[in-house]
């Protein structure tokens, strides 16, 4: 009896982590984060940090702007051979902060000890500062932190990627149009924007996407809208794809899934695709659980 009240309340620490990630995607929608992120400064020593204990780091500065920082997570006993999984907050481009993802990176702590993982913030987007390419530019700064501070941390140059919501439209576009070395292992959309140029966007009457849309000038050309699309810039050597939507998002069309979904099979991209068929934007019980156990597996089978 003892035995199964413990497996119970590991149970409901496990599942009450899964929901605050995805209150964390919602969170993100509006214009402010539900949560305020403390920078701590670190004194990261020039020298090879000691392998065989855990390290951690955070607001490690990688521009100029306040906004250019991440936390980072090295585990014990790394290797060269250890790779890192890049956490990108979703928020509508223009909100949202790496605090909404402290739920799924404790996640990853627990259950795949092995990898490195990387919580970053980017530059957020306003009327005067379009998300593309200046978010995609962070997340090269990011990637190449990583590669000139690889022999001081004792990681690969190998990584993966989890991006919810317009943090999943940025990591599936820079994992498909700008991993020019080829080291994106995998990548994962949780309620991604993936096309642009879908005419469930561009001809939408909802003032909130429209003005989540706005952002991006969707009234510009449609060579444009491809170039920013992750639909339109997959190709036929991407990494393992894994993707989840909700059959009622309010905000993310089904077809941005699907459509993604059938191109990456027509291509012969290895890839997952999971549509919740009575979910929105975010989910939680026996579907939460499902989206964790899928993603797990896939992460310790391509990463």
């Amino acid at each position: 009896m003892h035995l199964k009240t413990c497996k119970c309340l590991q149970n409901n620490r496990f599942m009450s982590k899964l929901k605050l990630f995805f209150i964390g995607i919602l969170c993100g929608i509006i214009h402010t984060s539900c949560t305020n992120d403390t920078t701590i400064d670190p004194v990261i020593p020039s020298a090879i940090i000691d392998t065989s204990k855990a390290y951690e780091a955070f607001g490690v500065s990688y521009g100029d702007d306040d906004k250019q920082e991440f936390d980072l997570y090295l585990p014990a006993n790394r290797t060269v051979a250890t790779k890192t999984i890049i956490l990108v907050h979703g928020g509508g481009w223009r909100a949202g902060d790496k605090s909404d993802m402290e739920p799924i990176k404790l996640l990853i702590s627990n259950e795949i000890p092995d990898v490195a993982i990387v919580n970053m913030n980017y530059k957020l987007a306003d009327d005067d500062n379009p998300p593309y390419p200046m978010q995609i530019n962070d997340i090269t700064r990011v990637v190449d932190f990583l590669k000139d501070n690889q022999t001081k941390y004792s990681i690969s140059e190998d990584i993966g990627f989890i991006g919810t919501s317009a943090g999943a439209h940025l990591a599936l576009l820079w994992s498909y149009a700008f991993d020019s070395n080829r080291k994106v292992d995998m990548v994962c959309s949780i309620v991604g924007p993936t096309n642009f140029t879908d005419p469930s966007y561009l001809n939408n009457t909802d003032p909130t996407v429209q003005g989540l849309l706005d952002l991006f000038e969707i009234g510009t050309d449609t060579g444009f809208l491809e170039e920013v699309s992750p639909f339109h810039q997959v190709t036929a050597s991407a990494p393992p794809t894994i993707l989840f939507y909700g059959g009622q998002d309010p905000l993310i069309p089904t077809s941005q899934g699907i459509d993604l979904r059938d191109k990456l099979q027509n291509l012969g991209v290895t890839h997952e695709f999971t549509l919740y068929e009575n979910e929105g934007h975010g989910w939680d019980g026996l579907a939460l659980l499902d989206t964790w156990t899928k993603l797990d597996a896939f992460i310790k089978l391509y990463l």
